[in-house]
């Protein structure tokens, strides 16, 4: 999500039941995977737990191990992965790649390859989503208290932080947006026009997330569930052939009964406009920007939730679709088969929108 870092200030509630137990119940929606695959026989009997903290927030994994592997090369893999993605990816780490590179001075600059991925993969999702995920906004998300400088400043009586002024925040936009990234593709380099500053927090945690699931795959788990942040990938399923249950995050008061999913080869992430922000003289002030007007949403989205089957495609279209609004938003996801569940705060309440590939899943789970 937009802005959400990996400081210790982004720090989200867990925000779904995490380890797989979450059995449906009969108040709750139940979301079933419409892909139609056949989950194969698991290895084993007996399901392995891990856990620690990532990014600013706490990770864990649940796997049935396969033969003649130990936990300590499972607990390797995952801490290994985690650190190689905060290395490449964070810009809380003044000495990860991304850091480096948004200080570093006006040019071209060679990057490694999976940096050239996932920046080239983040900005096909700005161009799908006309900027709406943009991994280019690390200046307003700077600049709204959001990022690694800390907090906005407190106004003149100490009571609370204060809001940019218009020309900061035009000074910021100037160097901000995807518009403003420019490769060389011979060189497999970025360039830095000076002051600007990369930001793929709106897809790195799941990225991540993504990540580490592959890699268990990659050593035979592949029966498993990952969750970092609140964000969750699926596979397999666990060894009663039941599926890995998570009950899906809602805005405070959303309306609607609780949605529980099955993640067999499926993610799910949620965006939320209570997760991070501040109030200034009655105005709430979200983490999630929106690069086309430079501040953060105010349309009344509360809360978006996507399922996928990556992690990092629910992530980014969580932000997107946020983003987006209550119009924009729910149309594009139809368009894009997208199964997502957006609130909106409305002057009568809260109301829900759920997409058609959403409602599939339901009518699976029914």
């Amino acid at each position: 999500m937009t802005g959400a870092g990996y400081g210790p200030t982004s720090i989200a509630p867990p925000s779904l039941i995490v380890g797989g137990e979450a059995a449906p119940r009969p108040e709750n929606r139940v979301l079933i995977p419409t892909h139609g695959r056949k989950p194969s026989r698991p290895p084993g009997a007996h399901i392995w737990d891990f856990a620690g903290e990532t990014m600013g927030s706490t990770w864990s994994v649940r796997l049935i191990p396969p033969p003649a592997l130990d936990r300590a090369a499972f607990q390797a893999a995952i801490e290994d992965e985690l650190a190689r993605i905060i290395a490449l990816f964070s810009h809380w780490d003044p000495k990860s790649e991304l850091s480096r590179l948004n200080a570093a001075p006006p040019g071209f600059w060679a990057v490694s390859e999976p940096f050239w991925e996932l920046l080239n993969r983040a900005m096909d999702l700005a161009d799908d989503t006309n900027g709406a995920v943009d991994p280019a906004l690390g200046a307003l998300v700077d600049l709204w208290g959001f990022g690694p400088p800390g907090p906005r400043p407190l106004n003149g009586f100490g009571t609370g932080p204060t809001v940019p002024f218009e020309e900061e925040i035009e000074a910021a936009r100037a160097l901000s947006g995807w518009g403003v990234v420019r490769f060389n593709r011979e060189a497999r380099a970025v360039q830095q026009l000076g002051g600007v500053k990369l930001d793929l927090s709106g897809i790195a945690k799941g990225h991540a997330v993504d990540r580490v699931s592959e890699r268990l795959t990659g050593m035979g788990a592949t029966h498993h569930l990952v969750e970092i942040g609140g964000e969750l990938r699926g596979a397999g399923v666990k060894p009663d052939f039941m599926p890995w249950w998570a009950d899906l995050q809602q805005a405070p008061g959303a309306p609607g009964p609780p949605a529980v999913a099955a993640l067999f080869d499926m993610a799910c992430a949620t965006s939320g406009d209570w997760v991070r922000n501040y109030e200034v003289y009655g105005q709430t002030y979200s983490h999630t920007i929106d690069g086309r007007t430079g501040r953060p949403v105010e349309n009344g989205v509360a809360s978006v939730t996507v399922l996928a089957e990556t992690a990092m495609y629910a992530d980014a279209m969580a932000t997107a679709l946020t983003v987006m609004g209550p119009v924009e938003g729910p149309a594009f996801a139809t368009a894009m088969n997208i199964a997502a569940a957006i609130v909106v705060r409305t002057g009568d309440g809260m109301i829900e929108t759920v997409t058609p590939a959403f409602t599939a899943m339901l009518s699976e789970g029914a």
